[in-house]
């Protein structure tokens, strides 16, 4: 799925992705994960990735089994290094919203992987 650089284009990829969760019995708290992951992987790409660029697009693929739900999620951006992005709970960071989606995603998920060049982001939920 290729979307319009823009929030609101988000919502039918994310719509249709938790529909083949619940179908493939992920539990409430699995779809919220993924949904959770996913609004911040989404607008981590639009913002900061494509800059809020009308003119970028996202790409979303995914593949959702009765075992695990892959999702991954590409902006047009030069991308970034993770590694870089400072730990938002160390106390001169708390007050500041930086680096929150990228902790979120790693405390909901199984397992979060960015590409090398740091413009996509692989998000992996196993159905327990």
């Amino acid at each position: 799925m290729v979307i319009q650089n823009k929030l609101a284009a988000a919502r039918e990829p994310e719509q249709a992705i938790l529909e083949q969760a619940r179908r493939h019995g992920y539990s409430n708290d699995a779809c919220f994960a993924i949904r959770l992951a996913l609004e911040e992987a989404l607008t981590n790409a639009i913002k900061h990735g494509n800059g809020g660029d009308p003119s970028k697009r996202v790409t979303i693929r995914y593949s959702i089994g009765p075992e695990e739900a892959v999702i991954c999620v590409a902006d047009e951006g030069t991308g970034f290094e993770p590694c870089k992005v400072p730990d938002c709970t160390t106390p001169e960071r708390i007050s500041l919203p930086d680096g929150r989606g990228i902790m979120l995603m790693r405390a909901y998920l199984d397992e979060v992987t960015f590409s090398e060049r740091g413009n996509e982001v692989r998000l992996l939920k196993r159905n327990r």
